[in-house]
């Protein structure tokens, strides 16, 4: 839940920022923001704890590293497009189904206990997907459809 304290600093101070310099509360540009720092730590956390990542997808995904590597690249584009007004509606849709498709690897993580920090099989297991990762995923595709597609 780290990383939502992220996204919502991020947000606040945007929209703060916003009023302070150009007189009026800048939601979509403030949500966005607070959308794209998250997404920018997530993609460099993909670099930085790379075996514990790997460790989250399911067996039968071949070249895990490359995954890795490809889905932090990946989030790392999202932040740029979603400060991209012409494709930000479309880095939206493609955000949200990458939230769903990555969902199916934190049931598969948790479930083995994975531990992506210390790359091994010490994590808190299913009790994070129910009380953590499920709660955050609904934040996260909720926001970036309030923000990235309604408001826009």
């Amino acid at each position: 839940m780290k990383l939502l304290t992220i996204l919502f600093i991020t947000f606040v101070l945007a929209l703060l920022g916003t009023k302070i310099f150009q007189g009026n509360w800048n939601l979509v540009f403030s949500g966005n923001l607070g959308m794209a720092v998250f997404m920018l730590f997530t993609g460099f956390a993909d670099f930085k704890f790379q075996k514990g990542m790997a460790l989250m997808l399911p067996e039968f995904i071949p070249a895990k590293m490359f995954w890795v590597y490809f889905t932090g690249v990946i989030e790392i584009a999202v932040a740029i497009g979603l400060m991209i007004p012409s494709i930000r509606e479309l880095t939206s849709i493609l955000l949200i189904i990458f939230f769903v498709l990555i969902f199916i690897a934190n049931i598969d993580s948790s479930r083995k206990k994975v531990n992506i920090f210390k790359a091994n099989y010490s994590g808190p297991g299913m009790a994070y997907l129910y009380k953590e990762r499920i709660p955050m995923q609904i934040i996260l595709i909720a926001w970036t459809w309030f923000f990235g597609i309604y408001l826009n």
